[in-house]
């Protein structure tokens, strides 16, 4: 019902792109030729066979999406005007062949009006709109409207055996990077000490705070502010009462915080995954502040200055961006899904400081240009670049009487006025509801053009991606063995688990008192979990359930007072090894499944040879397109 149909009509759009093709496949020059008739010729000869050449069937190895936050149509103009002149281009943004139009509109959460049009979105319902192809209302990050949380890009590429990257200027727990490793009903839940946490917080049985969510999910490389969640204590769960730093550093992270420590990092992976963070919060912009005023477009224009306070250009978002394609694309990978943020173009709107909105539109553009360089040499990489949402900032021929506005000198030495007019002075000014640019270049680029939703990239780039959605079948091989059968009351017992494709995070009990096991990190399918005998003699068993796929394993051990088998296990058996394996019906994500039943020697059989089928179909359709599943 909430699911975005795709717009996308095939072949027959591309007519659409016939205007629109930008300097072929390479980057722009900084100034467009001037023509004969004067003004910019961006476009002088036919591009019919250019753009025919710009159409690359898909699948692509690697999708690097870069988002800027709050970056309409006249963001991208004023920022262009500012910086290369009236006739110049972005030599990022503007660069990228095929363009489209997508709508935002997010959806009301309840009331008579629930599941309709919410036409001006925030970025929280945005983000999850690209993330998880699924509408939802503001401020809420990946769930639907009925709070049910909905698969991200980002973990689905993860299951799928892709390494994953997730880069932002902002707090890495606001809304356009959160969407990607969390599932709350408020975007505001940054850590365990967010009061907006409500029934997600771990101590409510929820899934947690967005901070602890993105080390459960476990992106391979993680970059960006907002330090300062990750230095309160946990209140819930394994690691209660130690920091999320503590928490990340146990669970084998390398932390980071700043750019010495980035340059140390050679190699980031699920064994070792990255955690960067270098502010507490966001980081500072690249021009310092010029707030617009009432009647300020009329007062002497301004050029923008650096902000001394900026990070080092090592830590700019293109370092960033070069940096985490580094680290993703090491040998041996099956390839990556990136996603990158320009985040304070929209803090700065927000604030009315044109100076600081386009200084955040040129980061981003820089980090587009290192994205391109590297998908033109790869060969195999899918680049979208695009907005959550259009804001405020417009250019306009007068000061207006009663509203915010500044002057500045572009590149062409002549005066631009851009006005605010959505808030008073010292106030928020708003998103609006505008359709917005989306581009693409490399394989499966063509499905950007034209008029699509927001919603359509989710399916763009799980196409491109050819992900298998299904966290059931890519756990459907899943299996459990034991370090041995047969134990004393007390002895230590390993349960080695693989298969569990499909899943972040398993849970267990131990049916005999019953105790729980602890939750535990899947790394690649595979995880071990050590659990302690129970005193009573006879048989028990362990079950085994992954968190995402909801897929149940149970195994058979026996408790015996001298630790020599008694032969009293199911299918008569005997012996240190591999447990009896009974395997599971997919249940609810997070349920505990458990069985005491005895399993005939015959099922025993089936069920291990269905296992094994399982397996090989998971191997072979690893990145088959499905169903969309809940997390």
């Amino acid at each position: 019902m909430f699911r975005s149909a795709s717009r996308w009509k095939g072949g027959a759009v591309l007519v659409a792109a016939s205007g629109v093709l930008a300097a072929a496949l390479l980057p722009a020059p900084a100034l467009a030729a001037t023509s004969d008739n004067g003004g910019a010729a961006r476009n002088p000869d036919d591009s019919t066979t250019a753009l025919r050449q710009s159409i690359v069937s898909g699948p692509a190895k690697n999708v690097i999406l870069l988002i800027g936050d709050g970056m309409g149509d006249s963001e991208i103009t004023v920022a262009r005007n500012y910086q290369y002149g009236a006739g110049g281009m972005l030599p990022g943004i503007d660069a990228l062949p095929l363009t489209g139009q997508y709508t935002t509109y997010s959806l009301y959460k309840d009331g008579a009006n629930k599941g309709k049009p919410d036409y001006v979105p925030d970025s929280a319902a945005t983000g999850s709109a690209w993330a998880t192809g699924t509408k939802t209302y503001d401020n809420a990050v990946s769930v639907d409207i009925d709070g049910k949380p909905q698969a991200t890009l980002l973990e689905l590429a993860r299951a799928n055996g892709l390494r994953t990257g997730n880069v932002s200027t902002a707090e890495i727990q606001d809304a356009t990077p959160a969407v990607e490793v969390a599932h709350v009903g408020a975007r505001s839940c940054y850590g365990p000490d967010s009061a907006s946490c409500g029934s997600d917080a771990l101590q409510n049985g929820g899934l947690g705070s967005i901070s602890e969510q993105l080390l459960d999910t476990r992106a391979d490389v993680t970059l960006g502010g907002g330090s300062a969640s990750f230095t309160q204590t946990a209140k819930a769960g394994p690691w209660s009462g130690k920091t999320l730093f503590d928490q990340a550093a146990e669970r084998g992270y390398q932390v980071v915080g700043d750019a010495a420590g980035l340059a140390g990092v050679t190699a980031a992976d699920q064994q070792k995954p990255l955690l960067g963070l270098f502010t507490a919060g966001n980081f500072p912009t690249r021009y310092a502040s010029t707030t617009a005023t009432v009647g300020g477009a009329d007062q002497a224009p301004v050029t923008c200055s650096p902000n001394p306070d900026r990070l080092a250009t090592d830590l700019s978002l293109s370092s960033l961006t070069n940096k985490a394609i580094s680290l993703l694309d090491a040998p041996g990978g099956d390839g990556f899904f990136l996603q990158v943020e320009g985040a304070s173009i929209d803090k700065r709107d927000h604030s009315a400081d044109a100076c600081g909105q386009i200084g955040e539109t040129v980061d981003l553009d820089e980090a587009v240009q290192a994205a391109l360089a590297f998908a033109k040499k790869d060969g195999n990489t899918l680049v979208i670049v695009t907005a959550d949402h259009a804001h405020t900032s417009q250019i306009v021929d007068s000061t207006p009487p009663a509203t915010l506005s500044t002057a500045l000198t572009t590149a062409d030495g002549t005066v631009m006025k851009v006005a605010y007019g959505t808030a008073a002075a010292g106030g928020s000014q708003q998103h609006t509801g505008s359709q917005l640019r989306i581009a693409g270049y490399g394989p499966g680029a063509a499905d950007v053009v034209g008029l699509t939703d927001q919603s359509d990239t989710f399916f763009t780039i799980a196409r491109a991606l050819e992900l298998n959605r299904d966290y059931a079948a890519l756990s459907a091989g899943a299996s459990v063995a034991l370090s041995a059968t047969t134990v004393e009351p007390g002895d230590p017992i390993t349960a080695t688990l693989a298969g569990f494709r499909g899943d972040r995070q398993v849970t267990g009990v131990m049916q005999s008192d019953p105790v729980a096991l602890p939750r535990t990190d899947v790394l690649g399918g595979s995880a071990a979990v050590t659990a302690t005998a129970p005193t009573e003699l006879g048989a028990h068993t362990i079950t085994v359930t992954g968190a995402q796929s909801g897929k149940a394993v149970t195994v058979n051990f026996e408790v015996t007072a001298d630790g020599q088998p008694s032969g009293a296990l199911p299918g008569g058996s005997t012996g240190s090894g591999n447990g009896a394996v009974t395997g599971g019906s997919a249940s609810t994500a997070g349920s505990l499944a458990s069985t005491g039943s005895v399993v005939a020697p015959l099922i025993a059989v089936i069920a291990l040879a269905l296992l094994i089928a399982g397996y090989l179909f998971v191997t072979r359709g690893r990145r088959r397109p499905g169903g969309a599943p809940q997390v």
